[in-house]
């Protein structure tokens, strides 16, 4: 039982600018390729930084309302530096936070979140670029089919990890939410099998409605009277 990876999740032909690329070609090339942010590679396709519409936008926030309604916003010295930029080396947001083919979905959402970024680019052990993996990415794994969860978890999860028989859980799965009901020989492995079940791709949640022959629960130690 495996996570997907994200050489199965990113996207492989990616958009780049150069760290030389102006302005004006930047804004092109997002719009050009309907997208919101690219890497910007040096001259051995490594990634530098990522330039996002986010970033261009400074430059617009950093001018003056003509109006004189909305005043010129205080930005710190990166900041700045970024509004005053004309090339993707100037604008980007560096240094870039990467990512390897090999990592689990779970590594990269959990580096995303950590990082505050919507995307990683996947570099090799050269650190030149293979890929981009976004949010958008890591959700399609929620567009999973029922069957194909329900099978995982069947196959996976309850015969060849639990080695369980088939007899003893039934598995339902509609829009991802993971049902399960049966028997089961202990208690101590209810917890462990609903916790088994989160952990596969596209699953949304999971109840379950377990029974058990045998209660091995440690016992609280006797309190002395």
């Amino acid at each position: 039982m495996q996570h997907r990876t994200v050489a199965e999740l990113m996207t492989r032909d990616v958009v780049k600018a150069r760290r030389d690329l102006p302005f004006k070609e930047i804004v092109r090339l997002l719009a050009d390729n309907d997208v919101t942010a690219v890497p910007v590679v040096d001259d051995l396709d490594r990634p530098l930084g990522v330039v996002s519409e986010a970033d261009l936008l400074r430059k617009s926030a950093d001018q003056a309302d003509p109006s004189g309604r909305v005043p010129v916003p205080h930005l710190e010295a990166w900041e700045r530096a970024k509004a005053e930029g004309s090339r993707a080396e100037e604008l980007m947001s560096a240094p870039a936070v990467c990512a390897r083919p090999d990592w689990s979905m779970v590594e990269a959402a959990r580096l995303m979140e950590a990082q505050h970024v919507k995307r990683l680019p996947v570099v090799d052990e050269t650190d030149r670029l293979l890929g981009i993996v976004s949010r958008g990415d890591l959700l399609r794994v929620f567009l999973r089919q029922d069957d194909a969860i329900r099978d995982e978890i069947t196959e996976d999860v309850l015969r060849r990890t639990m080695r369980l028989a088939p007899s003893e859980v039934t598995v339902e799965v509609r829009e991802g939410r993971v049902d399960l009901s049966g028997s089961v020989e202990f208690r101590s492995l209810v917890p462990v099998i609903e916790r088994l079940c989160r952990s596969v791709d596209g699953v949304v949640s999971v109840s379950e409605h377990l029974a058990y022959r045998t209660d091995d629960a440690p016992r609280p130690p006797a309190t002395a009277t």
